[in-house]
C-alpha cells in the first residue's frame, strides 16, 4: 500500500489518503479481508497527524469501504457489500458518460457507439 500526499493538491490531505485507499480497493490492489495498517501506523508512514488519518478511516467507513473492528483494526470490506456495489456503479456511470460525451463531441452515431461498446465487451 502506498500513500503519497501533496500540499499542493486541492484536496485537504485526510481526503488525499482516503481516495487512494478507496482507488486501491476498488482496483483490487488491496484485497478483501486485509487489514489497512493502525491508524497511528498509517500516520507515522505517510507524515501526517493521527486526526488526519482519522478521518480518512473514518470517511471510508462511512462509505462502507471498511469496517473497524475494536483491537482488530480496520478491514477492507467484501465487493458484495451493497455501498460497494453502489461506488463500482457510480464509475461504470462515470466511464460511459464520458464515453458517450466524447462520441456526441465527433459527431459518432449511436449505433457505432453502441458497435464500439459491444466489440470491447466481447474482448474482455
Amino acid at each position: 500500500m502506498r500513500i503519497i500526499v501533496s500540499n499542493q493538491s486541492e484536496l485537504p490531505i485526510y481526503a488525499q489518503i482516503k481516495e487512494q485507499l478507496k482507488e486501491q480497493i476498488l482496483s483490487g490492489q488491496i484485497p478483501e479481508g486485509s487489514t489497512l495498517p493502525s491508524i497511528r501506523q498509517l500516520a507515522k508512514e505517510v507524515g501526517v497527524s493521527v486526526i488526519t488519518t482519522t478521518r480518512a478511516y473514518s470517511d471510508l467507513e462511512a462509505e462502507g469501504f471498511i469496517a473497524t473492528m475494536q483491537g482488530k483494526g480496520s478491514v477492507v470490506l467484501s465487493k458484495n457489500n451493497s455501498m460497494l456495489q453502489e461506488q463500482y456503479l457510480m464509475r461504470i456511470e462515470e466511464g460511459l458518460t464520458t464515453a458517450i460525451r466524447t462520441a456526441r463531441t465527433m459527431g459518432m452515431p449511436d449505433e457505432e457507439l453502441c458497435s464500439v461498446f459491444r466489440n470491447l465487451l466481447e474482448t474482455y
